[in-house]
């Protein structure tokens, strides 16, 4: 099946999904837009009230922050994946608990990941940097690029754009983790054109998440 069809496939099946309690309370499902043959592929936290009512990711107010975000390093929307861990709004904009989250990311996530295959995956927050790097913080390790290297790929832990507006204090370090991406991007593509060593750091051998439990990304 084409990557494309699969998308189109996971979108069908979660506009219908009631595999957690999640759906009880949703009006509409997410399950993210982009490209198929994206390069990259922003993950964020779930859906809020916006996303909630429109089933598009990130259209409230930290989605009009992502968008300024990527105009200022000349990257249109149109061209990247943007979705969610889980696909469908926490009630009252709660944490996704474990079972949502392990659900979510083994039903419809990995499923998207693999169709697109993305050469930069962007976690957005807490919640998606920890299907990567579980034991990590993301005040350490936010701007950071790792290498994956079983899926040739990169990732690049960020805050939440939400954060910023709650916390005008990390408005900062967003606008200046984002203005770093082009260089990564370079960086990346350069890569793997030459097909030379890896240019970023491994991540921590003990944040490898355990294969059972884990989406299988090293």
């Amino acid at each position: 099946m084409e990557p494309v069809e699969i998308l189109k496939e996971v979108a069908q099946e979660v506009s219908v999904c009631t595999r957690c309690d999640l759906h009880a309370t949703r009006k509409r499902a997410v399950p993210g837009e982009g490209p198929a043959d994206a390069e990259i592929m922003f993950i964020g936290e779930g859906p809020g009230y916006y996303e909630n009512e429109q089933g598009r990711p990130f259209v409230g107010a930290a989605g009009q922050f992502l968008d300024e975000l990527l105009q200022t390093i000349h990257l249109k929307r149109s061209n990247v994946f943007i979705t969610n861990v889980v696909k469908c709004r926490p009630p009252g904009n709660r944490d996704p608990e474990t079972e949502e989250i392990s659900t979510c990311t083994s039903l419809y996530l990995q499923r998207q990941m693999d169709a697109i295959n993305p050469k930069m995956i962007v976690t957005l927050g807490r919640f998606s940097l920890g299907l990567f790097l579980p034991n990590a913080r993301i005040t350490q390790v936010h701007g950071k690029p790792f290498q994956i290297k079983e899926k040739n790929r990169i990732l690049v832990p960020m805050y939440h754009p939400a954060a910023a507006l709650h916390q005008p204090s990390l408005r900062s370090a967003v606008v200046a983790d984002f203005a770093q991406l082009p260089k990564w991007i370079a960086k990346m593509n350069e890569k793997m054109k030459a097909a030379e060593q890896p240019v970023f750091e491994e991540p921590p051998k003990d944040d490898t998440p355990p294969a059972p439990t884990q989406l299988s990304l090293f």
